[in-house]
């Protein structure tokens, strides 16, 4: 996913384009060759930081929920911004030092310096991107979304077995597709579009009775593509494909990259992430996940 397509869409014609690739199946990716390398200590004042004692942080504006809340990265609310104070947190950082500041999407991942520690913007960790940034681990692993109308038939489903008798649209090639055949499971085949608008449309046109796209991509389509649509709910995440996933961004070849990488896997192995993804893009964003 090039990024979450809400915000292109909302801010240009742009966004029609990204969201054709939005949900096509990337490698595992992870961090660079560069991710070896960490500072001597990850304790506050030993951090390679653009700014002594304050830790930058970047994203684009508007901030779009779920990711952030009230277009204020600050506060502290939104999935990203809670990951964001997350993780400053392991590296000792109270909220007041923490400094957000702006930055587009497209210029995050071009090659040359940053004025920023990292960045925190959906930005899949793709080996392109790796050849001019550096990312931390994933810290959202992408999962799909199920997108149907408000009146449809489907509308209210619970459980993926709920699932299995709808007309389901996806885009061909994507992990979209993988995931109906390999977790739904319907009843028909799937009606294979071959791009995400062509499948938009067909819901819209009440052609088929369900969308399958990535989750971020589901956030969009119900924001700003489809009047009158909903999510049903995200299919669980499965183990040992090849995950798309979101890293944290830093200039090429940043040391950060070690301590970030420690921040984010105790926030892993501890749970916490888990909470904060539970918190921000299944409850409150009514995404619940589908068994």
């Amino acid at each position: 996913m090039t990024r979450r397509p809400l915000v292109a869409a909302l801010t240009g014609v742009a966004a029609l384009t990204l969201a054709v690739t939005a949900c096509a199946p990337q490698d595992d990716g992870g961090s660079d060759a560069s991710a070896s390398k960490s500072p001597a200590s990850c304790t506050k004042d030993k951090l390679p930081l653009k700014t002594p004692g304050k830790l930058t942080v970047a994203t684009d504006k508007p901030a779009f929920e779920p990711w952030f809340k009230n277009d204020d990265p600050s506060n502290g609310q939104g999935f990203e911004s809670a990951v964001a104070y997350a993780v400053a947190g392991k590296l000792g950082f109270t909220k007041e030092q923490v400094a957000w500041t702006t930055q587009s999407f497209e210029s995050s991942y071009a090659p040359g310096p940053k004025n920023f520690d990292f960045d925190i913007n959906q930005i899949s960790a793709t080996p392109a991107r790796e050849k001019a940034v550096t990312f931390s681990d994933g810290y959202y692993d992408v999962q799909q979304g199920v997108v149907a109308l408000k009146n449809g038939e489907f509308a209210n489903a619970a459980s993926i077995a709920e699932l299995k008798k709808a007309r389901i649209a996806v885009q061909v090639g994507t992990t979209a597709l993988q995931a109906v055949q390999n977790q739904i499971k319907p009843d028909s085949q799937p009606k294979i579009f071959n791009t995400q608008i062509d499948a938009v449309n067909a819901l819209k046109n009440k052609q088929v009775d369900l969308l399958l796209v990535d989750l971020p991509t589901a956030f969009y389509v119900t924001a700003a593509q489809i009047d009158g649509s909903k999510i049903v709910g995200q299919l669980p995440q499965t183990e040992g494909g090849s995950t798309e996933h979101f890293g944290l961004l830093m200039e090429k070849g940043s040391t950060l990259v070690g301590c970030l990488n420690q921040a984010v896997g105790q926030l892993r192995s501890s749970g916490e992430l888990a909470k904060i993804q539970q918190q921000w893009l299944t409850s409150s964003a009514g995404a619940p996940v589908l068994k």
